[in-house]
């Protein structure tokens, strides 16, 4: 491997005409190869000098969220293959890498569907430059590709043609244009505290980041995690409630809702302070254990307009009050069954759920279960 070259990661970003789809997310060895070369030639026009620099170009249309995740691993896995490939076997230091009978060459390169739907596909490719040149080559492409980085007609062509798909635009991006790009993207749908996250993940994984969800949820990225505070006990203690606390919470549900999805597309994890790390798609808070001398526990649904079931709680049935036990919040559509099969059998609850209709707080805001009469 060439240590002395430096790697400068890009994109070639494709806006999809209204309704179109490629036909498929990979390209052959062959296409990837015919797609690099048409793509060096663009670059020779807009970044004199580039020849010096080995070209690598992945076969496969990404979205942006398998793009931006810690460690960049798809620009890491092309450039680890790239720097593999001897200079001398590879025509004007341009090498690309596609499938070869239905595979990628390395697990990262494989696009995944779940992410096909978006509007815009992002080709990876990379400069590696030699030492010396790299800087001023990176500041180049930062320069050049934003201001007049249109893809060439032959290249654009290619691409419509071999993906049965047609282009309102093709454009070459720098990595940073695809983090300025996407942090604009998440602001304009006031998911800005979400980037606030992600670019500490993405650019100072070693260090600790906080940010403020819209309604008053503080988020803190730490050691490769996203973390919360136990949520029934933020809401009662500390958030804005207004008029209605029982739709304020629904509305913090629905935002975290919306946060863990995108961190789970980013591979970022979202923890709650206090709680143990547990499997993706779910966070319980733990309240207390199960008195044995009371009645069984319970699963207790709080449910929501667009929300369906908001939270489970946990409770015993004791005379004049419910004993809480823990609370589960369904994060992820797939997320329901596992949640209450898991307090169920933690906690020894019967797995028959009793709906309650509406989110259930107490005076003081927190959440709860119906206390069972006196007699």
């Amino acid at each position: 491997m060439n240590e002395s070259l430096i790697a400068c990661p890009a994109v070639l970003a494709l806006e999809l005409a209204d309704g179109e789809m490629p036909d498929r997310l990979e390209l052959t060895r062959d296409e990837a190869q015919a797609l690099a070369d048409l793509v060096a030639d663009d670059l020779r026009t807009l970044l004199p000098g580039v020849e010096a620099s080995r070209f690598a170009l992945a076969g496969a249309l990404f979205d942006g969220v398998e793009l931006l995740r810690p460690g960049f691993p798809v620009f890491a896995t092309l450039e680890e293959l790239a720097r593999r490939v001897p200079r001398v076997v590879t025509a004007g230091g341009v090498v690309a890498f596609g499938s070869h009978e239905g595979h990628m060459p390395a697990q990262p390169l494989v696009p995944d569907p779940h992410y096909a739907g978006g509007p815009m596909r992002l080709v990876p490719w990379m400069l590696l430059a030699p030492a010396d040149q790299a800087e001023d080559l990176s500041q180049a492409m930062e320069r050049e590709l934003a201001a007049k980085g249109e893809a060439g007609t032959a290249t654009a062509d290619f691409l419509m043609r071999t993906l049965g798909m047609r282009l309102e635009h093709a454009r070459y991006l720098s990595r940073d244009d695809l983090l300025a790009l996407t942090c604009v993207q998440y602001e304009h749908v006031n998911l800005a505290p979400l980037w606030t996250m992600l670019e500490a993940a993405l650019l100072t994984p070693y260090k600790q980041e906080t940010a403020l969800g819209s309604r008053g949820l503080p988020l803190r990225y730490a050691e490769g995690r996203v973390g919360i505070p136990a949520l029934a006990g933020w809401f009662a203690r500390d958030a804005n409630k207004g008029g209605n606390a029982a739709h304020e919470f629904a509305g913090t549900l629905f935002e975290l809702r919306q946060y863990a999805a995108l961190l789970a597309a980013h591979h970022l994890h979202l923890d709650m302070d206090g709680m143990p790390p547990g499997p993706a798609g779910y966070l319980v808070e733990a309240l207390a254990e199960a008195d044995p001398a009371a009645e069984a526990p319970r699963l207790y649904a709080h449910e929501a307009p667009g929300l369906g079931m908001a939270a489970i709680t946990v409770a015993q049935p004791v005379p004049g009050k419910a004993r809480i036990l823990a609370h589960g919040y369904p994060l992820a559509p797939d997320a329901l069954v596992p949640l209450l099969e898991t307090l169920a059998e933690r906690y020894g609850a019967a797995s028959e759920v009793q709906t309650l209709g509406r989110v259930m707080l107490d005076g003081d805001g927190t959440l709860t279960a119906p206390a069972p009469a006196l007699h």
